[in-house]
C-alpha cells in the first residue's frame, strides 16, 4: 500500500494532500469521551420500517446507535446490524456489534465472535486490496489518466465498504488530479462528504461543501446535487449548533431528491431536522413566511405531520400544545445520531421562546395561568421564570405574595414613543424639503447647470438654492 500511495504523491497527488491532512487533523481532534444517553422506553417508530428507509453504512450506523442507546430494542437492532456487516465484510463493525450484543444477550448465538469468518474475511479483503493496488500501480506506469482515476475510485469504494474510512477518504481525495470533467469532480467531492459525515468530521464536511459549490455550474448540476449539498451542509450546521443556518439549508432543500440520498438522510429526516431547528431559531413571523408557507418544504412536512402540527401550534400561540407534541417524540429524536446531542438544547430554546412569546401580550398574568398553559406545576413554572428573568431573556417581575408576573414595560413604552416621534419628525422634514423643491421648479427659480454637472438644488447642483438657503427658507436663520 505504501508504494502505491507514494507514487500518487510523485505523480501529481500533491493537491489532495492538504485535504487529507485536514481530515486527519479533524479526526484526531474528535472527542473520544461522551456521556452515554440511555432511552429506557420504546420509541414510537417500528424498527424494521425505520431502518428500511436507509441504505449503505447509514443503515448500520443507525442500528448500532439504537442498539447502544435503547435497551428494549438493543437485541433486535444489534442482530440486524451483525447480519449486514457480515455481508459487507466489515470486520471492525462486526466486532463492535458483537461486543455490544454480549452486554444485552450474552447467551445469544450471535453474541459469540465467528473467528473463522473473521480470519477468512480479513484474508479476502487483503487479497482484494493487493489486487486493486497492483492494478492502480499498472495504470500509473502506463500514464493512463482515466484509468488512474477509476483505480483510485475502486480502491476508495473497497475501503469504504469494508470499513477503512481513512484509507477511503485518501483514495477519493487522490482522484482530484485525474478528474477530467465537472461531473467527475462533483462525484468525487460527494464521496468525500459522505465519508466525513460517517466519521462525524463536520468541519471537513463544510470544507468539501464549499468546494463542490464551485463545480455546480449548470442547471442540471444544481437540480441533481444542490439538495444533497443542502442536506450535508444542514447536518454540519446542526452539529455546530447553528440552528438558524441549519434550518434554512433544510427548508430550502428540493423534494425532488426523493430517496437519492438515503445513505445520509431520508426525506422524513429533512422534515424533522428542518422543523426542529426552525422552531429553535425562528420567531413566529419567520416560521410563517419561511416554513409554513414554503411550497418547497410543505412536501417534507406532509411526511411528518406532527412536526407541522407543532409549527402551526407555535405560530398560533398554542405553546403548550407545541411543547407537548415535541415531548411525545423525544425518545425518537434521542435515538437519532445527528439529533441526540442537540435535543435538550433545541427543546430548551423552544420552551424559552414559548414562555417569552406567551408573556408579550400581558402586562400582568398569574402564575397559575402560566402553569396551566404550559402544563407544569406552579413551583416549576416559577423556577423557570426566575431563570429567564435572571438570564435577561424575560423582562418581568414576580410578585410571590400575590403570585403574579408583571411586565417591566415602562421603559419599553418610553423607547417606543421616542422612536415614533423621531420618525414622525423625519417624515415631516423630508416632506417640507420635497414640497419646497417642487415650488422652486414651478416658480421657474431653478437654474439649469452647465453640461456635465449634477442638476438640482444644493452645493453639488446647479440650482439657485443650496442646502443652506433651503434650511433658511424653511426654518429661519436659527436653523
Amino acid at each position: 500500500m505504501a508504494d502505491t500511495f507514494s507514487m500518487a504523491d510523485d505523480q501529481g497527488g500533491a493537491s489532495s494532500a492538504p485535504a487529507y491532512e485536514e481530515y486527519e487533523q479533524s479526526l484526531s481532534q474528535q472527542s473520544a469521551s461522551s456521556t452515554l444517553i440511555i432511552v429506557p422506553d420504546l420509541p414510537r417508530f417500528d424498527l424494521e420500517q425505520y431502518v428500511g428507509n436507509y441504505s449503505g453504512r447509514m443503515k448500520v450506523t443507525r442500528l448500532l446507535f439504537i442498539g447502544n442507546h435503547c435497551p428494549p430494542l438493543a437485541v433486535e437492532a444489534l442482530k440486524a446490524a451483525i447480519s449486514i456487516v457480515k455481508a459487507d465484510r466489515d470486520v471492525r463493525l462486526y466486532r463492535q456489534a458483537v461486543q455490544s450484543l454480549q452486554v444485552f444477550a450474552p447467551s445469544d448465538p450471535d453474541a459469540r465472535l465467528d473467528e473463522e469468518w473473521i480470519e477468512k474475511t480479513t484474508r479476502e479483503v487483503k487479497q482484494k486490496t493487493d489486487r486493486l493496488e497492483a492494478e492502480l500501480k499498472s495504470y500509473k506506469n502506463n500514464m493512463i489518466k482515466e484509468s488512474i482515476r477509476i483505480g483510485h475510485k475502486d480502491l476508495g469504494d473497497h475501503f469504504y465498504t469494508t470499513g477503512d474510512l481513512a484509507s477511503a477518504y485518501r483514495a477519493f481525495s487522490r482522484m482530484r488530479d485525474y478528474c477530467t470533467s465537472n461531473k467527475q469532480m462533483l462525484d468525487m467531492t460527494l464521496s468525500c462528504i459522505l465519508i466525513c459525515i460517517d466519521q462525524a468530521q463536520y468541519t471537513s464536511v463544510q470544507t468539501n461543501v464549499a468546494k463542490i459549490r464551485t463545480h455546480m455550474r449548470s442547471d442540471e448540476d444544481l437540480k441533481i446535487h444542490q439538495p444533497k449539498v443542502n442536506i450535508a451542509a444542514g447536518i454540519a450546521s446542526l452539529a455546530a449548533g447553528n440552528y438558524l443556518e441549519a434550518a434554512r439549508y433544510f427548508i430550502t432543500t428540493s423534494p425532488a431528491i426523493g430517496n437519492d440520498y438515503n445513505n445520509v438522510a431520508t426525506m422524513n429526516d429533512v422534515a424533522i431536522y428542518g422543523g426542529l431547528t426552525a422552531l429553535a431559531s425562528m420567531d413566529r413571523n419567520m416560521l410563517k413566511l419561511e416554513v409554513l408557507e414554503s411550497a418547497t418544504f410543505r412536501t417534507f412536512l406532509e411526511l411528518e405531520p406532527h412536526i407541522r402540527r407543532a409549527l402551526t401550534a407555535f405560530h398560533s400561540s398554542r405553546y403548550g400544545e407545541c411543547l407537548s407534541i415535541l415531548e411525545a417524540y423525544r425518545n425518537d429524536y434521542l435515538l437519532d445520531p445527528f439529533l441526540q446531542k442537540h435535543i435538550d438544547k433545541i427543546y430548551e430554546a423552544v420552551r424559552t421562546k414559548s414562555i417569552v412569546q406567551y408573556f408579550i401580550p400581558f402586562s400582568c398574568v398569574t402564575l397559575d395561568a402560566m402553569s396551566t398553559a404550559f402544563g407544569v406545576p406552579s413551583e416549576q413554572m416559577e423556577k423557570e421564570l426566575v431563570r429567564l428573568i435572571e438570564g435577561g431573556k424575560l423582562h418581568a417581575r414576580i410578585d410571590t405574595q400575590n403570585r403574579l408576573v408583571t411586565s417591566k414595560e415602562t421603559q419599553l413604552r418610553v423607547e417606543v414613543h421616542r422612536g415614533t416621534l423621531a420618525m414622525a419628525e423625519e417624515y415631516e422634514r423630508a416632506a417640507r424639503l420635497r414640497m419646497l423643491q417642487i415650488n422652486v421648479v414651478r416658480s421657474g427659480l431653478e437654474i439649469k447647470p452647465p453640461k456635465g454637472q449634477l442638476s438640482g438644488p444644493g452645493p453639488m447642483g446647479g440650482g439657485v438654492l443650496g442646502g443652506r438657503e433651503l434650511r433658511s427658507m424653511m426654518f429661519g436663520n436659527g436653523a
